[in-house]
């Protein structure tokens, strides 16, 4: 089944007299399952192509559907609860509440599903337990170290049990073995079925996943199967 679809789709961003395009009439598509790296430098289309994913933003023209659903004349609230329900997000920075505890963090997703205060401790306790951190889902983020807050930011995204993972250069501000051991949570992730996009510039993270999208100047380079191979 297909769960991300993109069809001619172009991007054009006006700044002052200028337009930007910053997608070219990119297609392809992601089955369910898949285990996928889009893989570009700064200026690529990359983090374009990851806010359409995300549904963070709409194509200028052609068709963006994920879920099954076609974004591009969405409204903003259609857009945040298809978000909310399809795509768990996770970023380079982590993007943890400072003032709030791991468990807390990783509560707040279901929050704003509307889920009740018993099963979102419940679920939290879970996620952080799948990422192993038990044991610090009292500490705040400052009390961490980075693979951490990168573990805590995964139970946060897996704890909606969403259809994707979408991560923005998910091991960037992390040493190689915690990087590697980033990446081998989110294979464990997809191998229980959910399918997960790393959005990436390193060619290393590119070329650890089962397939590698190309991107340049707005346009598909390649996008090519690959053995798999660790970071």
């Amino acid at each position: 089944m297909e769960v991300i679809r993109m069809k001619d789709v172009k991007r054009e961003y006006a700044v002052g007299d200028d337009v930007v395009h910053a997608l070219r009439g990119i297609s392809f598509s992601i089955q369910q399952g898949e285990f996928v790296t889009i893989m570009g430098p700064s200026g690529s289309g990359k983090s374009t192509c990851m806010n359409m994913i995300g549904c963070l933003d709409r194509p200028s023209s052609g068709i963006v559907e994920v879920g099954g659903k076609a974004t591009a004349s969405m409204s903003e609230k259609e857009l945040a609860q298809l978000r909310n329900k399809t795509v768990g997000f996770v970023f380079q920075q982590y993007f943890l509440l400072p003032s709030m505890t791991l468990l807390e963090n990783v509560m707040l997703p279901l929050r704003y599903a509307g889920v009740d205060k018993k099963e979102r401790v419940e679920r939290a306790k879970k996620a952080l337990a799948q990422v192993g951190l038990t044991e610090r889902m009292n500490h705040r983020p400052y009390e961490l170290s980075g693979g951490q807050k990168q573990r805590a930011a995964i139970a946060r995204a897996t704890v909606t049990e969403p259809q994707i993972i979408l991560a923005d250069e998910p091991t960037g501000a992390l040493d190689s073995a915690t990087g590697k051991a980033v990446m081998d949570l989110f294979r464990k992730i997809n191998a229980s079925g959910t399918t997960v996009v790393i959005v990436t510039h390193d060619p290393r993270i590119g070329e650890s996943s089962n397939r590698c999208i190309r991107i340049l100047d707005g346009t598909i380079q390649s996008d090519t199967l690959q053995e798999h191979a660790d970071v």
